[in-house]
Parts: C-alpha cells; sequence; structure tokens
C-alpha cells in the first residue's frame, strides 16, 4: 500500500479506468511530493501499476527490454510513492514520490530533465526551493560581492538580527494593511530565513516535511 502520510486512497487509481495506449502502456510523470521537481517519465502498464500501488514503489514498463523494471532495484534511489493521480482523459499519470538519495536519472543527476541547450541545470521546481538551492550554492562557493554571502560570514548575529528586523517589518506591513507592502516584506522574511536555514546546515524539504506531516494529522483528525 501506499505511504499512509497522505490521504486515504479512496482517489486511488483504478487500473481499470486508465486508458492505455495501443501498446497497453500509459506515460507516467514522476514528481518530488514536496517541492514539485519533475523528476523523469516512463511508461507504465496495467501490471506495473497494479506493483506499485500494492508495494508503494514505483514500477515500470521498459520498452527497450520488454519488461518491467522497479526504480532503483540496482542503484538504490527508489521511489516511495505518496500520491497518484490520473488526467483528464485518463490517459497520463502524475506521481508524486520521495525520491531517496535525491537522485533520480541514471546520470546521478537529480532530474532527467537537467539540460538546457547542453548546460546542466537544477529541475524548475517551487521558487521557494530555487531560492534555497541558489542561497546554498553561495554558501558553498562564496561571492565577494554577494550579499547573501556577507549575511553568512557574519554568522548568526548577522543573519539573526535580519531576521528580527524583516519580522518587524512584516508586522507593521500588515498593521498597515498595506498587500503590495505585505507581500514584499513577506518575501524579504522568507529570504532571510532560507538564509538561516542554509547557515545552519537544515534542509528546506524538512521544513516541508513538518508541514506535511501536520497538514496530514489535520487531514486524518
Amino acid at each position: 500500500m501506499l505511504s499512509s502520510d497522505q490521504p486515504p486512497l479512496s482517489t486511488a487509481i483504478p487500473v481499470e479506468k486508465i486508458r492505455y495506449n495501443e501498446q497497453g502502456l500509459v506515460p507516467a510523470i514522476i514528481q518530488d511530493y514536496l517541492d514539485g521537481a519533475v523528476l523523469m517519465m516512463a511508461w507504465m502498464n496495467r501490471e506495473s501499476l497494479q506493483k506499485t500501488l500494492e508495494i508503494g514503489e514505483t514500477w515500470f514498463w521498459s520498452r527497450s527490454r520488454q519488461q518491467l523494471w522497479h526504480k532503483g532495484e540496482t542503484s538504490g534511489h527508489t521511489q516511495k510513492v505518496h500520491s497518484l493521480r490520473y488526467d483528464c482523459d485518463s490517459d497520463a499519470l502524475l506521481i508524486g514520490v520521495e525520491q531517496l538519495g535525491d537522485i533520480a536519472c541514471h546520470t546521478g543527476e537529480r532530474s532527467c530533465f537537467h539540460q538546457i541547450d547542453g548546460k546542466v541545470v537544477l529541475p524548475p521546481s517551487d521558487i521557494l526551493s530555487q531560492l534555497f538551492a541558489v542561497i546554498c550554492d553561495r554558501r558553498d562557493h562564496p561571492h565577494e560581492s554577494s550579499y547573501t554571502c556577507k549575511l553568512l560570514a557574519g554568522g548568526d548575529n548577522k543573519i539573526l538580527k535580519k531576521l528580527g528586523e524583516e519580522t518587524a517589518e512584516v508586522v507593521m506591513a500588515c498593521k498597515d494593511d498595506e498587500p503590495d507592502a505585505i507581500a514584499s516584506e513577506v518575501a524579504d522574511l522568507l529570504y532571510h530565513t532560507l538564509v538561516a536555514l542554509a547557515h545552519h546546515q537544515v534542509d528546506l524539504k524538512a521544513v516541508y516535511r513538518k508541514l506535511q506531516e501536520r497538514r496530514t494529522k489535520q487531514t486524518q483528525a
């Protein structure tokens, strides 16, 4: 069965409802269940979909080898399934997973969709994850002219001082009931919070998991 930290599978995919193509296959888009990054695309048939539902890890159909394959069976980079959806035509799947090892591509990249004009890039995900990745890169590869690097170099004294200032500015913007100012100040606060996370080596996904756990508890209550 699927992971217990998601809503009950009353919306689970009925295998018989899926519209398979002439080869008996359906495309499956695999997505990080926390930050929405698209990790890969593969094909499923009725049997692989059934195994995915039963075991809670992704199984696919290899068109070249003409056989089922369990994602991560040799690499250890398995995909724990958290959600399954099908589109309005019932002929495509969207599967939210926890990617163990954070590597989905056989090249060692996080996502199979990691190239633009031959250059390796991060897969698109939510804006906070993208910003956090940039902040972590600044932490690991400092630039003298970078404001982020200056904050990190200042340690907790500088980072926490800015967090306090930005929090107060959010409060004042809310008190003045100025929507644009509120959005701007909250953006500043989120950025400086991400800097604090990076400084303390706390992954943004750890925060997402806490939010997911609390949401699940509320859903199940």
